[in-house]
């Protein structure tokens, strides 16, 4: 409130610019402002890993890491049945496409440690069982902790201590 009305202004006009710029990628449902991010395009990142997450603050999160090269899929979201949030609201059905037809070789699910959460894993992963090796990573979170929220050390040390789903 006591900012001038031109910095607000200019805020407000950011923001409506951000909505009507910022979309998803159609490969990996990640932010954009291309039709295919940067992660999708590029030819150095591995192409046989695939990382599963949440939403789109968990790839920023992964990504301060440095420690994952692969691609990611954002499912933007985890199933909640309280919430009225089922499969068919999620990007699961592209995720089983993308797998079964890209030749992906592990599916690492990067997604917090919650009841939604560990919903949404063991309902991906016997999705994607029949396709890849479905790995999921350990357990370095606290139970209800957000991966946005955690530092660089702890999600590089979860990433490698990832196991197979049984």
């Amino acid at each position: 409130m006591k900012r001038p009305d031109t910095e607000v202004q200019a805020l407000a006009q950011a923001l409506v610019e951000a909505k009507t710029q910022v979309g998803q990628c159609s490969v990996c449902f990640h932010l954009s402002s291309e039709p295919v991010c940067d992660i999708c395009k590029s030819p150095s990142r591995d192409r046989q890993t695939l990382c599963v997450v949440a939403d789109s603050r968990d790839v920023i999160a992964l990504e301060k890491t440095r420690e994952y090269r692969g691609k990611y899929h954002v499912l933007g979201g985890l199933i909640s049945p309280m919430d009225g949030i089922g499969p068919e609201e999620l990007t699961i059905g592209p995720l089983v496409h993308r797998v079964s037809q890209d030749k992906i070789q592990e599916v690492i699910i990067a997604i917090s440690p919650s009841i939604e959460g560990d919903t949404t894993t063991l309902y991906v992963g016997q999705l994607l069982k029949p396709f890849t090796k479905v790995t999921r990573i350990a357990f370095g979170l606290p139970m209800g902790g957000d991966l946005e929220y955690a530092d660089e050390v702890t999600l590089a040390r979860a990433l490698e201590g990832r196991r197979e789903l049984d």
